[in-house]
């Protein structure tokens, strides 16, 4: 039996050429290649705007088995319920198998079908667990998925301000609660305003290069994103500002990075990433460990910071910041993500510290 599947290549920057099955958008794109180790969770991570720019290897073996949930909003956030952004972030994806069928009470289409929809190509086919191993040897590496006819150059998407390309371009609100926050999109996830608005709290939602100075605030919500911090002097600027006001601070993955630049620090990029949903971290100073999920290339060098700072968070596999926080205001951040979809949701208690901080700061 012909198989008719359409044939498409995944090359690498050292010239590796590997050749699959294409099952998303016949359209060749570039990025840089990275590597998710989560065993589900794709509908997320395909829409968290971290992933911008970046071709996804998926290494659990069978990806699509559960097809995509519906797009419905929920009424009380006006956010989708099941999504982390508005479109899919990346720019390409690669799989060792990809499930043909799938069955999922919530599920709507198919993966290959919203992938086709938004113009994101995939690759099936391909060794996964080798291509990992190579990332792992020799670090993220650029890389394109190309079909016969349709050829594209390399490109460093690190070499661009993605923040500014996934940041809301307007300033929006959300809820009516008792405390409000300023929260500064960098490439936020909705989960992280859906926790928020759990906790009677408004969300004022602001662009990457806004100053939020000039919000009436009761605390600052610094969020996830893509690239490199050094693209965002802007937001830097800006929340050195805050950090002279003395309002409580939140800073999570992106924003741990931005609040330890602004604090004097310095940032560097990690040979392949932490991405996946089961990175152990450790509370510095404890034997307390959590389990949680990750998505960023670069890290924040806790000897830069200055004396005021110190960690809080260490990373048990390799012993990358996880976190900082000050020793005397309330201003803390997290490298990994409490607002974690699809989880786990053990460290989602900090959105509880960070009210806290900002009941007390308000003398309550």
């Amino acid at each position: 039996m012909t198989d008719i599947r359409k044939k498409a290549r995944l090359i690498l920057e050292d010239g590796t050429v590997l050749e699959g099955y294409s099952f998303g958008s016949e359209k060749s794109r570039a990025g840089e290649v990275v590597f998710n180790t989560a065993m589900s969770g794709y509908p997320e991570s395909l829409t968290d705007p971290s992933y911008a720019g970046q071709i996804l290897i998926f290494t659990y073996p069978l990806i699509g088995n559960y097809g995509v949930p519906h797009d419905d909003v929920d009424a009380a956030t006006g956010l989708p319920k099941f999504f982390e952004s508005e479109k899919i972030h990346v720019s390409g994806v690669v799989v060792s198998e990809y499930s043909q069928e799938y069955s999922h009470w919530n599920a709507q289409q198919s993966l290959s079908e919203w992938l086709k929809k938004e113009g994101v190509p995939a690759i099936e086919g391909i060794d996964t667990r080798a291509l990992t191993q190579k990332i792992r040897e020799k670090g993220a590496m650029l890389g394109k998925i190309e079909f016969d006819g349709d050829s594209v150059e390399l490109h460093d998407p690190n070499k661009d301000n993605l923040v500014a390309q996934v940041s809301t371009k307007e300033v929006k609100t959300y809820g009516n609660g008792r405390y409000k926050i300023a929260m500064v999109d960098t490439g936020a996830k909705y989960n992280i305003i859906r926790c928020l608005l759990k906790r009677d709290v408004t969300v004022v939602r602001v662009p990457w290069d806004y100053d939020f100075t000039q919000i009436d605030y009761d605390g600052l919500m610094l969020s996830n994103g893509p690239g490199d911090p050094q693209m965002c002097q802007a937001t830097i600027a800006n929340i050195r500002k805050a950090i002279e006001i003395g309002k409580p601070i939140f800073g999570i993955c992106l924003g741990n990075q931005l609040l330890g630049l602004a604090a004097g620090g310095k940032t560097y990029k990690l040979p392949y990433g932490h991405r996946a949903h089961n990175h152990p971290v450790r509370r510095c100073g404890t034997n307390q460990c959590y389990i949680t999920s990750q998505n960023h290339g670069f890290a924040l060098d806790t000897a830069s910071l200055g004396g005021e700072w110190e960690a809080s968070f260490v990373n048990i596999n390799d012993g990358t910041n996880e976190g900082i926080r000050h020793k005397s205001k309330p201003y803390f951040s997290t490298q990994f993500h409490p607002e974690a979809s699809s989880g786990p949701t053990d460290t989602e208690k900090f959105f509880d510290e960070f009210v806290e901080n900002i009941r007390k700061s308000k003398g309550e």
